[in-house]
């Protein structure tokens, strides 16, 4: 027989706790705990179904001498920056963990990379579409695969006893919010049911050397929804953010054990699917006719990608009683650091304007090699004077006005001339390495945010 037992779950972390409790002790959140019916099984055998192919021998000790080692075989998919994301390809056993926004991309990418891989069997299970909403957005995307296979299931065991019929070599999970579990009693997406499944399915994917890729949803703070011990449990987690009105989409490694975690891919919605952007920076610059006051292109690196991005500035009299801060897609904080430095130490006046800052194209940057290009911005825009549109920036502006040093300056500078500009201006501090390497591009070298303003302005 089995015992029933119900225990209290933070519905925020995902503690557990045997008696309900006002506030969290590891979360410190109020009124979270829920009761859930917890069912402790003695008979597991239904519960590990797949054991019969996984090929997997008795369980040993062994010295960390005896065992081989080996580069991960990898699942290399028809998606670049999929694959740039995860540090070359799928990771034979892996799990993987992908969140985002509801109708941002996630099942359309999926769908789309598992039709793409016609050498493997794939099996796509969904608890949230039926079959022939899946079939209308795989006519969508276009691309036909005899060994792609659809299951419309949420109970995990049945799900594995068909994984155990078909035998594939990628399982899709969409989501696993959706999945529900016999050996736990409570709905699907509580924080028990989320484990247990995901629990399951790395058991799964580590004894029979399956990748498994879960899609997963998010709360209304933007952070993955389930306890915290999910993204513990996986291998790799990828965040899929961008603006719905915007049709750029960012693929963000939050966690990889197979490669970096700095990598992002850029993707555009386009009518038949998710397409991926070789080069960002010709379409996050915008080609204008007209030289305008306020907007200075900076060059930024995200993981190992150099891109050159657009900032605009915007400085107006303030009519209100206290002047307005707005930032989309930068720090807020950072700005008002920066207005503080100008004020300072380059006697401008902002304290009394409102400013408005914008990174185009709708991405969030947290390189602090901006700061240049957002002075520069500032400074065109309070002044009233256009910057030269061949110019690019790359520098991180500290407390003191100097133009600080920043990393990886040699593939910035490429991916400037490469782009046509014909100057970048950056710190004093990094021509010192760049003194023996010869550009076709001038390299304008500063110290001070005051030098900055006279070598413009």
């Amino acid at each position: 027989m089995s015992k029933t037992k119900s225990s209290f779950f933070c519905q925020g972390c995902g503690y557990e706790s045997a008696k309900w409790l006002g506030k969290c002790p590891t979360c410190n959140q109020w009124n979270t705990f829920v009761e859930e019916v917890v069912v402790k099984g003695n008979d597991k055998s239904t519960k590990d179904d797949w054991k019969d192919y996984s090929g997997t021998g008795k369980i040993k000790t062994v010295s960390i001498n005896e065992v081989s080692s080996a580069e991960e075989k990898r699942i290399a998919t028809t998606d670049a920056e999929l694959n740039r994301v995860l540090g070359g390809g799928i990771v034979t056993g892996s799990i993987i963990l992908v969140a985002g926004e509801p109708g941002i991309g996630k099942s359309t990418l999926f769908l789309q990379n598992g039709l793409s891989l016609k050498d493997i069997t794939t099996l796509y299970i969904s608890g949230e579409e039926s079959e022939q909403q899946i079939k209308m957005r795989a006519d969508r995307i276009g691309v036909a695969n005899e060994r792609f296979y659809l299951l419309t299931e949420t109970d995990t065991q049945t799900i594995f006893k068909e994984i155990k019929k078909l035998k594939p070599q990628l399982v899709i999970v969409d989501s696993i919010q959706t999945i529900q579990s016999p050996f736990v009693e409570s709905s699907p997406g509580s924080v028990s049911q989320i484990r247990e499944c995901a629990a399951e399915m790395q058991r799964f994917a580590k004894e029979t050397n399956t990748p498994v890729i879960l899609i997963g949803h998010i709360n209304k703070d933007g952070n993955i929804a389930g306890p915290k011990i999910l993204e513990h449990m996986v291998d790799t987690v990828l965040q899929f953010e961008g603006d719905r009105h915007y049709a750029y989409r960012i693929l963000r490694t939050l966690k990889n054990r197979f490669g970096s975690t700095s990598e992002l891919g850029i993707y555009e919605m386009t009518g038949n699917g998710m397409r991926a952007v070789s080069n960002p920076s010709e379409i996050l610059i915008t080609q204008k006719e007209d030289q305008l006051s306020g907007i200075a292109i900076a060059a930024t690196v995200e993981g190992m990608r150099p891109l050159l991005l657009e900032t605009q500035a915007l400085v107006t009299q303030s009519v209100y009683g206290t002047p307005q801060r707005t930032v989309s897609g930068f720090d807020l904080r950072r700005l008002q650091l920066l207005l503080a430095v100008l004020e300072k130490r380059g006697g401008f006046h902002f304290g009394v304007k409102d400013v408005f800052v914008n990174i185009a194209g709708g991405i969030k940057v947290e390189d602090p090699s901006i700061d240049l290009s957002i002075v520069t911005a500032l400074l065109s825009s309070y002044e009233d004077v256009p910057v030269p549109q061949h110019i690019c920036f790359a520098g991180e502006v500290g407390l003191s006005g100097e133009i600080r040093a920043v990393n990886r300056i040699e593939q910035r500078i490429a991916e400037a001339e490469k782009l046509g500009f014909e100057k970048i201006i950056l710190s004093k501090y990094n021509s010192k390495a760049l003194t023996k390497l010869k550009f076709g591009i001038e390299v304008v070298s500063l110290g001070k945010v005051e030098e900055l303003y006279q070598y413009l302005f």
